[in-house]
C-alpha cells in the first residue's frame, strides 16, 4: 500500500468504499412482484385495491391493537393523533427538547405549546424522571420518540402520564417492530406512529400509520381524514410494496441488531466515539432506522463536521443528529423548566449512521471500522 492511498480520501487516498452506501430501498424481488402484481390487477389506481386494508389488518395483528390508520406521512400521524386526542390552542404537549423537528411543529399546528425536557445521558432520548416537573394544568399529552436505536422506557412514562391523566403518543418512526419492555413499540400509549417515508425501515417513499386500542381516537381521527373523500391518505401501491416488507421486518431486525453488536466491539477502542447505551431493560429489543453514537471530538481529534465529511469520502452514509429544538427558536414558542444541557450535547455530539450497511456482510461492516480507524490515524492531517 503506497502512503497516497492510506491517506483518507477527502486527503487525496482511495475510499475504503469507493462504490459508496448501499442502496435504499435494496432490490427486492418480492416488491417488484408486488408491483407487477397490483398493476396486473389494476389494484394500483383503485379507491379499494384492497392492499392498504391488508395493510392495517397486518399491522393491527403485529401490533395487538384494534384499530389502525393509514395516512400520507408519520408526521401527519403525529398531527392527527393530537387532534384525535382533543388537543388545541391553549394546551401544552411535553416533548424532549432533542426529537424530529417536525413532532415539534406538529405540535403547533394544532395550535398548542410544547414543552421541552432534556434527555438521558446515555442515549439521548426522553429522560422519564423529567417528566413530572414538566406537567402543568395546561399539559394534555406527552409525546415519546425513539430515536436513532434508543428506547425510552414507557412503562415508566405510562405509570407516570395516568397518574397524572395524561395521554401518551409513542412516536415509533424510527423503530418499527422494536420491542420495549416486553411491548411492541407504538403499543405502550393511547396511541403510537409508524412512518413509511424513504429512508424509513419500511418504506414506500412517503406514508405512516396511526395505532390505538381507543375506539373514541380513532373516530376522532376517521372524521378528520374526511374532506368528502380520504385527506391525505396511503396509496393502494404503497400498501402493496409495504406488505412484502413486513413479512421481512423481523428477520432484518435481528440482522441489524447483530451487525450493531459487532460494530460496537469493534469500534469500543476508538477514543470519542460511543454507541447509544440503552439502560438496561427485560425483554427490550431496539430496532436500528439509525444507529446513534455520541461523538466527543476532544477525545477523537476532529470537530464533528470534519469527522463526516472524512467518514462520508471514504464511502460511508454517516449525518450529524436532529438539532435541539430550543436552539434557533424563538422563546414564545415552546417553555422548558430551566437549562438543557443534554439535549446541548445531542445537537453538538449526535452522529447517526444510516441503516442499509446493517444489512450487509461482515466484510462491509469490517470496512465502515477500517474507515473509522483510518480517519481517526490521521486526525491530525484532518484538522
Amino acid at each position: 500500500m503506497t502512503a497516497e492511498s492510506s491517506l483518507p480520501a477527502i486527503l487525496g487516498g482511495e475510499a475504503i468504499r469507493p462504490q459508496g452506501p448501499p442502496d435504499w430501498p435494496m432490490a427486492d424481488e418480492s416488491i417488484l412482484e408486488a408491483v407487477h402484481s397490483a398493476y396486473r390487477d389494476g389494484s394500483w389506481g383503485r379507491y379499494h385495491g384492497g392492499h392498504v386494508a391488508r395493510l392495517e389488518q397486518r399491522l393491527a395483528v403485529l401490533h395487538q391493537v384494534e384499530h389502525v390508520l393509514t395516512c400520507g406521512s408519520g408526521t401527519f400521524a403525529i398531527e392527527l393523533a393530537l387532534r384525535a386526542l382533543k388537543i388545541g390552542p391553549g394546551d401544552e404537549v411535553v416533548m424532549a427538547a432533542y426529537d424530529y423537528g417536525g413532532n415539534f411543529l406538529s405540535i403547533h399546528a394544532v395550535g398548542a405549546r410544547p414543552v421541552l425536557v432534556d434527555v438521558d445521558a446515555e442515549n439521548w432520548n426522553l429522560a422519564p424522571e423529567n417528566l413530572a416537573a414538566a406537567f402543568g394544568p395546561a399539559t394534555r399529552a406527552v409525546l415519546v420518540s425513539h430515536l436513532h436505536g434508543g428506547l425510552v422506557p414507557m412503562r415508566e412514562v405510562l405509570a407516570l402520564a395516568r397518574q397524572y391523566g395524561i395521554a401518551v403518543i409513542e412516536d415509533a418512526a424510527q423503530a418499527p417492530g422494536a420491542r420495549v419492555q416486553g411491548r411492541v413499540a407504538g403499543t405502550w400509549g393511547d396511541v403510537g406512529i409508524l412512518s413509511f417515508g424513504g429512508s424509513k425501515l419500511l418504506t414506500a417513499g412517503r406514508g405512516g400509520a396511526l395505532l390505538t386500542r381507543r375506539a373514541d381516537v380513532a373516530q376522532r381521527a376517521r372524521l378528520a381524514l374526511q374532506r368528502g373523500n380520504l385527506l391525505c391518505p396511503l396509496s393502494e401501491l404503497q400498501a402493496a410494496v409495504l406488505l412484502p416488507q413486513l413479512d421481512r421486518l423481523a428477520q432484518r431486525n435481528t440482522h441489524r441488531l447483530r451487525a450493531v453488536r459487532f460494530l460496537e466491539q469493534a469500534l469500543h477502542g476508538i477514543p470519542g466515539l460511543r454507541p447509544f447505551r440503552n439502560r438496561p431493560r427485560e425483554d427490550s429489543q431496539p430496532a436500528y432506522y439509525k444507529l446513534g453514537f455520541q461523538f466527543e471530538p476532544g477525545a477523537f481529534g476532529l470537530p464533528r463536521a470534519r469527522f463526516v465529511a472524512a467518514l462520508r469520502a471514504e464511502g460511508v452514509a454517516i449525518d450529524e443528529g436532529f438539532p435541539a429544538l430550543h436552539l434557533g427558536r424563538s422563546p414564545s414558542r415552546w417553555r422548558s423548566l430551566g437549562p438543557l444541557p443534554q439535549a446541548e450535547r445531542a445537537h453538538e455530539g449526535a452522529l447517526v449512521l444510516h441503516h442499509p450497511i446493517l444489512l450487509g456482510t461482515d466484510d462491509e461492516l469490517k470496512q465502515v471500522v477500517q474507515a473509522v480507524a483510518k480517519i481517526h490515524r490521521h486526525a491530525k492531517l484532518l484538522r
